[in-house]
Formats: structure tokens, sequence, C-alpha cells
């Protein structure tokens, strides 16, 4: 009776013509020269196409050599290689890899059809933990660590002229005006300027313990388009919604950020450890700030100098833009449905906001 695997599974079976199938299109990717053999260069290659191998100690190349290269040639042929692939000894190397990528060669099935009976075959299960495997110190994640000092810095020079409260030279240029929305760079340079010392720290830190963790699997270019989608996103809500608020600091990149780890939980729930957890966690966190913020301001009749729209706006944008553009490691059909409702929405928005801003000028009289 035909057994049925779970969509995290799939299974290779090895009989001469369907393994030659697979195992084919994995030799030839790393056929480079295309002689019909893998070098030690190739297979070098191989080790070192995932940034977590970098560690790998300098004579691995050379071990694994020794144990493949069953004649001794230098050369891995194409029964070397599949005999390399299920080797024991190899497989702590090669077997994650591997596994990813047949997985996406592979046309999938419904998982009934994923099962092919044969006396020998080669199952890969793809478990838990997968994302945190993806965490890397290179290239170093650099880019939050790099405008959180741009912002320091830009605070220091207005508090060396006695200027804190976002009265300085600085933040005179840069913090978002709205009898000054033709001046465009404001929509983003608000994020560089701060009110006071608190103001700034607790950005920072937000920031740099939130931005750090997406830089190190995601990489520095999709997380800053994160947080500047979000501070975009926060000038523009802040100008429709209370078009008489000055803005300043860099909460809606802060809340893109929160909302992007929500995203990244959200496409790659199957491959993170404890991504229940995770998303508790994040929602709670978002859930408490917004309930609060809500409390004070119509319960108490707090009077608070925070810009709400702009942490919803940036919440919005860092949920939509993180669908968008964070890795999905393993893609599905849902989530790619998901994925262009996203930006379909997203831009969609955006261009709204931008249009209102330009067009509906009785709105900021």
């Amino acid at each position: 009776m035909p057994s049925v695997q779970r969509e995290t599974t799939v299974s290779i079976p090895l009989t001469p013509t369907r393994s030659d199938l697979y195992w084919r299109r994995i030799f030839n990717k790393y056929d480079k020269d295309n002689d019909g053999r893998i070098s030690y260069v190739e297979l070098k290659h191989i080790i070192e196409s995932r940034e977590y191998d970098h560690d790998l100690p300098d004579n691995v190349v050379e071990r694994i050599m020794s144990v493949a290269d069953r004649d001794n040639s230098g050369y891995l042929e194409f029964s070397e290689f599949v005999e390399m692939m299920h080797n024991p000894a190899l497989k702590a190397v090669f077997g994650h890899f591997v596994a990813r990528y047949v997985h996406s060669i592979v046309p999938h099935r419904d998982p009934v059809d994923t099962t092919v009976r044969t006396r020998s075959k080669a199952v890969f299960t793809y478990t838990d933990g997968t994302y945190e495997e993806e965490y890397s110190c290179w290239p170093p994640a650099v880019s939050m660590i790099i405008i959180s000092l741009v912002e320091i810095v830009l605070f220091c020079y207005d508090a060396a002229q006695g200027k804190t409260a976002a009265t300085g030279p600085i933040a005179k240029l840069f913090l978002y005006n709205p009898r000054k929305r033709h001046e465009a760079w404001r929509f983003l340079t608000y994020m560089l300027v701060h009110v006071n010392v608190v103001h700034l720290l607790v950005n920072l830190l937000v920031q740099l313990f939130l931005g750090v963790p997406l830089e190190m699997v995601h990489r520095w270019w999709r997380v800053v388009l994160v947080y500047l989608a979000g501070v975009a996103a926060g000038s523009l809500a802040t100008s429709l919604a209370d078009p008489k608020v000055f803005l300043a600091g860099a909460s809606g990149g802060v809340y893109a950020l929160i909302t992007a780890h929500i995203a990244t939980i959200i496409m790659n729930w199957s491959e993170m450890e404890f991504a229940i957890i995770q998303l508790l966690v994040f929602v709670l966190l978002a859930a408490v700030d917004v309930g609060t913020a809500v409390y004070d301001r119509y319960w108490k009749h707090t009077q608070q100098n925070i810009g709400y729209v702009a942490h919803l706006g940036g919440a919005v944008a860092g949920l939509l833009v993180g669908i968008g553009v964070l890795r999905n490691l393993e893609k599905r059909k849902w989530e790619k449905r998901l994925w262009w409702a996203a930006v379909v929405l997203y831009f969609s928005l955006m261009i709204a906001g931008i249009l209102a801003n330009i067009f509906w000028e009785s709105h900021f009289l």
C-alpha cells in the first residue's frame, strides 16, 4: 500500500532511471566546465556555496575528496558523486544542502504522489530549524548599525548647539514639516531626528535588536528596504490622518522591523523553530504598545506628542514589504498568492498616499 508523505518530506527513488534524472541535474549544476567530472575546485565551490560553510576547516575539501574519490583520479565521476551524497560520513556537510536543492528542482506534487515504491530510496525530511541555520555573520550585518550611528552623530551635532528638542539646524532641515511637504526628502529624513536622549535610545535599542538578526538571514538591502518603507509609510499616513503634525524619530522604521519579523515568521513557518512562540511574542509586543496608546489617548485623555499614525503606517508597510522582499526559504502556492496580494496592496496604498499629498491641497490648508 502506498504511504502518504507529509508536505515537508520529499522521497527520492534510487532506481537507475529515476536517480539519474535527479542526481544528474545536481551533478551538471556543479560541473562548471561540462567535462563530465567534478574537480577539486568545483567540489570546493559546492561546499562554500552556503555562507555558514566558510567556517569549515581548511582541509575539509581534501578529506571529502579522499573519501569520495574511489579511484584516486583527482576527480569525481557521476557514480562517485552519487555515492558521496549518500555517504553517512559526509551527510553532515551535504545532506541538508542537497535536500533543499532537490526540493527546488523536483516538480511539486500532491503528498500522495511524492512517494514512489522502490526497494531502495532516500528520504530527505525538512524539520523545524532550517531558518535558524541561515543566520550568518558574513557579510556583516552593519546597515542598522550605520543608520544608528548617523542618528547619534546628528543628534549630538544639534545638542552641541544647545538644541535637543528637535529645534537645532539639522532637525529643522530634516524633520517632517507639513508646511514644507514640497521638500520631499523630509518624508524620509525625519527618521534621523530625535527630540531627546530617551527618544533616541529607545529607537536605537529596538532597531538594533530587531534589525541586526533580520540582516543576518535576509541581508542588509532587504532590511533597509523594509525600514525605509516603514519610514515613508509613516510620514505619508500622518500627512493624511494628522495633516498638521510634525514628525521626528525613527519609529515608523522601528515598527516596520517589528512587523517584518511577523512577516518572515508567516512566510517561513514550517522552517522555523518554535514559530508559534515567536509570532505570539511579536504580536503581543505590538498589541501592548497599541493598547497602551489607545488607553492613554481615549480613556486617560493624556496629551502626548507621539505620532501613533506613523507607528501604524510603519507597521503596515513592514508587514507588506516584509512579505514581499524578505527571503522565503520554501515557497508554497498559498505563499505566492500572499506575496502578490502584499505587493499589490502596498503599492496601491503608497501610490494613493503620494497622489493625495500632491493633488489634495485643500486637506493641508
